[in-house]
């Protein structure tokens, strides 16, 4: 039996499109002689759909295109099989009324081979506000060349049930488990799974342990692409039933591959990557996806010769080109001459558009009217905030003449404690770098300009003869730039230990008690989630983040604004 893996990227709500790609992949799987295509949880709709699955004009459009599909590939690849994922409407009185569905084309009819049973609600997952669990697990009965197959079906965590590695506690169903009984051939697992810090670690080894645990082969079918803030790395794989890696497809990239049930010598590893290069592709894809899904051709990007807007600019560049990469120099009269130097030398090395739009008469002309009119004299705090948000005022304005997409340069670190301007260096349509503490943006940088970042650099037609980032931006100290040598330390402790006490709080939810234990001075603590508390207005109205950690500040934090104090 010979199985098709469509590793694909679907666009969230395009029915008609993502049947096309289906269809494509149906054309590929026929021209190799496949017997089953695979393709990845819910792809005739994309992952999340959220609230699109409440529409039910596009659950009725849904039936009519899979209608068409199935009839479309009987007459053009014959007795080609294939699985589709989709929303499947349950007719009854109760809500959700749906079930996460795969369906098997075949015959020029579909027929449900299998609905999810753990519906995932942590992080950014909501499936019990759309879905159904279904009680019990699918086994698909086939005959391909004479010969009977017994197929167990999973869906994405249907698959994490083992405590011991995923460490969110036991799920009630066991779907491994149930499927024990059921003495099946080969496990499938379609997923829509994202990317996140050492997921790709995580997913094999839930993945071995099934496949250990029901002694089969195991294939795992994983979404590509970036939908809003998540990104979906592929790395769709096959294990044999002692659970090691026989097969793996493309990082970030569609890619579709065959393989044959009788294949069990590993393939030579070609797509294996380090923690921080994936980090870097995650970004690149995230910010590629989410401008052309949502028809952006350019981006812009307000440069201030600091490490933050550098590494933005060359994810940004590496994305969409140089050609359409806008920077913008926006020199105060705080801002000094390196600054402004480092962001003209930065601009030159990716070969993307630059001009400078000095703020400084801008300035005077704000302090000088609200003197003059209400005889407001601007305090430190405010002055600073005006700098902010007379560049963000340039930003949207350029954003909107020139249709750009306008990309926010804050770090995790920045957000978290409340050091950016609401209104200001807040603007933007999509926060790049937004879940990379301050400290893995220096790691970033660091390899960006690495003889180990050389292979990526050429992928993404960066240069490799000289460092991108540049040595002057990544070892000068951290500044704001708020008023005449200002440094990032004047109002906050050095990133290593703010960045340590942050993740501490925001990722791992650890109390005072537990962060003094680490030795961390109390007051240290306090303050930091003193500021954290008071920013949390500014992270509501922040743009979309990229999501790379197990808890960004994005959709997946939902910390109230108001607050009492000891609730952080």
């Amino acid at each position: 039996m010979k199985f098709l893996l469509a590793q694909i990227n679907p666009v969230v709500g395009d029915l008609e499109g993502n049947a096309k790609k289906i269809l494509y992949t149906a054309s590929k799987a026929s021209s190799t002689s496949a017997d089953l295509v695979l393709t990845p949880e819910l792809s005739l709709w994309g992952y999340p759909a959220n609230d699109l699955l409440l529409k039910k004009n596009l659950i009725k459009n849904q039936y009519q295109i899979l209608d068409q599909l199935a009839l479309d590939i009987n007459k053009k690849y014959g007795s080609l099989s294939i699985t589709v994922g989709i929303a499947e409407i349950i007719n009854d009185s109760f809500f959700p009324n749906l079930y996460n569905s795969i369906a098997l084309l075949e015959g020029g009819e579909w027929k449900i081979i299998a609905r999810k049973i753990i519906l995932p609600t942590y992080e950014v997952f909501d499936e019990k506000r759309y879905f159904r669990s279904e009680e019990k697990v699918s086994v698909l009965t086939k005959e391909i060349h004479n010969k009977t197959w017994r197929i167990g079906f999973t869906i994405c965590e249907d698959l994490w049930v083992n405590k011991n590695i995923e460490g969110r506690g036991f799920h009630k169903k066991n779907p491994i488990s149930d499927l024990k009984k059921k003495k099946v051939d080969i496990l499938v697992n379609l997923s829509a799974s994202p990317y996140t810090f050492k997921k790709l670690e995580l997913r094999y080894k839930v993945s071995s342990f099934a496949a250990k645990y029901l002694q089969v082969p195991l294939i795992y079918v994983n979404q590509i692409g970036a939908n809003d803030n998540l990104i979906f790395d592929g790395n769709s794989f096959v294990l044999d039933k002692n659970g090691s890696k026989i097969k793996q497809l493309k990082s970030f990239s569609e890619d579709l591959s065959n393989w044959e049930i009788e294949q069990t010598i590993p393939e030579k590893k070609e797509f294996e990557q380090s923690e921080i290069s994936s980090i870097f592709d995650a970004l690149v894809l995230g910010v590629r996806d989410y401008a052309q899904k949502c028809g952006f051709k350019t981006a812009l990007i307000g440069l201030s010769g600091g490490i933050d807007s550098a590494l933005v600019s060359a994810i940004a560049t590496a994305a969409l080109g140089s050609n359409n990469i806008y920077c913008v120099s926006m020199p105060s009269k705080w801002s000094s001459p390196h600054s402004k130097s480092d962001a003209k030398d930065l601009a030159r090395r990716l070969n993307i558009n630059f001009n400078s739009i000095p703020i400084k008469k801008l300035m005077h002309s704000f302090e000088e009217s609200l003197i003059k009119t209400i005889s407001f004299e601007m305090a430190e705090i405010t002055n600073q905030n005006i700098q902010s948000r007379i560049r963000g005022t340039l930003l949207m304005a350029l954003a909107n003449q020139e249709k750009h997409l306008l990309l926010s340069t804050g770090n995790k670190s920045e957000l978290a404690v409340g050091y950016c301007t609401l209104y200001g260096d807040m603007n933007g349509g999509l926060s790049v770098i937004g879940d990379l503490y301050k400290t893995n943006v220096f790691k970033l940088c660091n390899w960006l300009d690495s003889e180990e970042s050389i292979n990526h650099r050429k992928s993404y037609m960066l240069d490799t003869n000289v460092n991108i980032i540049g040595e002057n931006i990544r070892t000068k100290a951290p500044s704001a730039e708020l008023g005449p040598d200002q440094l990032d330390t004047d109002s906050l402790p050095p990133y290593s230990i703010l960045d340590n006490i942050l993740k501490g709080i925001i990722e791992e939810k650890k109390d005072l008690l537990q962060l003094e234990e680490d030795g961390y001075k109390k007051d240290l603590i306090l303050k930091i989630i003193s500021l954290i508390k008071k920013a949390e207005f500014k992270r509501k109205q922040a743009p979309p983040i990229l999501k790379l950690s197990s808890q960004s500040l994005g959709s997946d934090w939902r910390v109230p604004i108001a607050i009492s104090y000891e609730s952080l």
